[in-house]
């Protein structure tokens, strides 16, 4: 006669547990930033030869597809978002500063915050709202189709095709819009403040002119160039490792927009303090 023989149970299970979650968390971690060195590793690979993708992607990106294209694509959305935030700058500022009896310094405020901190975040949170998510969905659904596994077999390298193709292409795309998304932010601004709030034009001018200043423009563009490329590093690796089917694309969709979000902020508070931490590039006189 046999007797069945059960595991042993676990002396401490909560912490077998704790212990578990801490050391899949590590791994993920390890995961990530190995997929992440690859794809910008693989970046010349696509260079060489996906450039043909790479365009079809930098249209995509910059036009949209279907209902999106038929609005002008993410051009208009990013134009609309900072020309949102260009016409708050006019309205809290002229109004806040008129409170203490310079309102002649709203154009200090548009040319001085603007570049540095209202539009390099609205576009963030734009960029990770189309391009990242849209190349989280793609990617999300080839994987759950099997056609990443389908570009392995027939020997084309998924990482470099799929991942650095994005990067590069979000790279290109987000200079020419963030320009537009500058332009239209401080189109707002002005026309707020000297059309809907009668500001002389000349005044306006005379402040906007005095404190704008190129690096600071330089710099933002820095600042959005750094942060789309960490937008479309985190969107591609959620998307490439989607698992459990349709309802499985969605869930990376929403991990991906979360942790751009998260990313991006954090990759925008670090540029602006080292850039600006110790000597905020503030002169008086102009």
């Amino acid at each position: 006669m046999t007797h069945a023989t059960s595991a042993p149970a676990e002396q401490f299970p909560r912490l077998s547990s704790t212990r578990r979650k801490l050391a899949n968390g590590w791994n993920r971690i390890g995961e990530q930033t190995r997929f992440y060195f690859l794809t910008l590793g693989s970046i010349p690979d696509a260079v060489i030869h996906y450039r043909t993708e790479i365009l079809r992607l930098i249209a995509q990106m910059g036009l949209g597809t279907g209902a999106l294209a038929t609005i002008g694509g993410t051009v208009v959305i990013v134009g609309f978002m900072t020309m949102s935030t260009g016409a708050v700058v006019a309205a809290q500022g002229f109004t806040q500063f008129q409170s203490v009896g310079v309102e002649a310094f709203t154009g200090f405020a548009s040319a001085f915050f603007i570049p540095r901190l209202i539009v390099p975040g609205t576009a963030q949170v734009t960029l990770t709202a189309t391009v990242g998510a849209g190349a989280t969905a793609q990617m999300g659904a080839m994987r759950i189709n099997e056609e990443v596994d389908a570009l392995e077999v027939i020997g084309i390298r998924s990482v470099a095709y799929l991942a650095a193709t994005r990067v590069i292409a979000g790279t290109i795309v987000v200079i020419p819009l963030y320009a537009i998304a500058l332009i239209m932010g401080f189109m707002a601004a002005r026309v707020g403040t000297t059309w809907i709030y009668g500001q002389a034009s000349g005044v306006y001018d005379h402040y906007f002119d005095t404190f704008l200043n190129t690096k600071d423009l330089a710099w933002s563009f820095f600042q959005t160039i750094a942060m789309i490329v960490v937008v479309m590093l985190v969107s591609t690796y959620y998307g490439y490792t989607a698992s459990g089917g349709p309802a499985g694309v969605g869930e990376a969709v929403g991990r991906a927009v979360r942790a751009s979000m998260v990313v991006g902020a954090f990759v925008l508070v670090a540029v602006t303090l080292a850039v600006y931490g110790q000597s905020g590039n503030f002169h008086l006189a102009g």
